[in-house]
C-alpha cells in the first residue's frame, strides 16, 4: 500500500497523489478499487478531436474572408465565414446536446430541427433563396419533426415525447394562419404542413387520448 509522506496516511488503490495534499505517494500500489472508464475517456477524446477541427474551420475562413479578403463573385457584399461560423457552432451546440446525458429524444431532435430551420433562413436570406425555405424547406422540416415526435410519442413509456409533439402541432398551424391573414392565402408547403398536424393529433388523441388530455390539462394548468 502506498503512503503519504507528508500526511502520514496510508493510500489505497492506485491513486498517484494524496488524496488530501495532492502529493505524490511513495510505495507501491495496490490493484485499482474501481474499473477504468474507458468508454468515457474514448469519447472524451472524439469529442475534444471534432472540437479542435471546428475551430480549425473558424478561423481559416475567418482568415481566409477578412485576411485575404477572398468573396464569392456572386456575393461580394456577404462575409461567407460568418455564416460558416453560424453553422459550424451550431453544430458543435448539437455535438454537446448528444453528449448531454438526461435529455430525451424528442427534446435534441426538435431543438436541432428548430436551429437549422432558424440558420437556414438566415443562410437563404443572405444567399437569395429564401422564399424556396420559407415556402417549402421549414414546412417540410416541420412535418419530419412531427413524424418523428409521433413515432416517439407512441413508444415512449414515460410521456416526455407528447408535450414535443403537441408543441410541433401548433407550430405548424401558427405560420399558416399567419399567411392566410397577411396575404390572404398560404403556399402549398404550409398546407400540408397543416394537414399533417391535423392528421397526427387525430391519430395522438385515438391512440393516446388520455396521455393527450393530462398533457393539455397539465400545460393549461387546468
Amino acid at each position: 500500500m502506498s503512503k503519504c509522506p507528508y500526511c502520514k496516511i496510508e493510500v489505497g488503490g492506485d491513486l498517484k497523489k494524496c488524496p488530501l495534499c495532492q502529493s505524490k505517494v511513495m510505495g507501491e500500489a495496490e490493484d485499482a478499487y474501481f474499473p477504468k472508464l474507458t468508454t468515457l475517456q474514448i469519447r472524451s477524446f472524439f469529442y475534444k478531436l471534432q472540437l479542435f477541427v471546428v475551430w480549425i474551420i473558424v478561423i481559416v475562413t475567418f482568415s481566409i474572408d477578412f485576411l485575404f479578403d477572398i468573396q464569392f463573385p456572386a456575393f461580394p457584399e456577404v462575409h461567407w465565414s460568418l455564416i460558416v461560423a453560424m453553422w459550424t457552432i451550431a453544430f458543435e451546440f448539437g455535438i454537446m446536446r448528444q453528449f448531454k446525458s438526461g435529455t430525451g429524444s424528442s427534446r435534441k431532435m426538435t431543438m436541432m430541427v428548430t436551429i437549422i430551420l432558424i440558420l437556414l433562413l438566415i443562410t437563404s436570406y443572405y444567399f437569395g433563396f429564401f422564399r424556396i425555405t420559407a415556402d417549402w424547406i421549414a414546412p417540410m422540416a416541420l412535418i419530419g419533426a412531427m413524424v418523428a415526435n409521433f413515432v416517439l410519442a407512441m413508444i415512449d413509456k414515460r410521456g416526455t415525447s407528447m408535450s414535443y409533439l403537441l408543441g410541433n402541432l401548433l407550430v405548424g398551424v401558427i405560420p399558416y394562419i399567419v399567411l392566410c391573414v397577411r396575404h390572404h392565402g398560404s403556399p402549398v408547403g404550409w398546407i400540408l404542413c397543416v394537414v399533417f398536424s391535423v392528421i397526427l393529433f387525430v391519430g395522438a388523441v385515438i391512440f393516446k387520448g388520455r396521455t393527450v388530455t393530462n398533457e393539455i390539462r397539465r400545460r393549461l394548468d387546468v
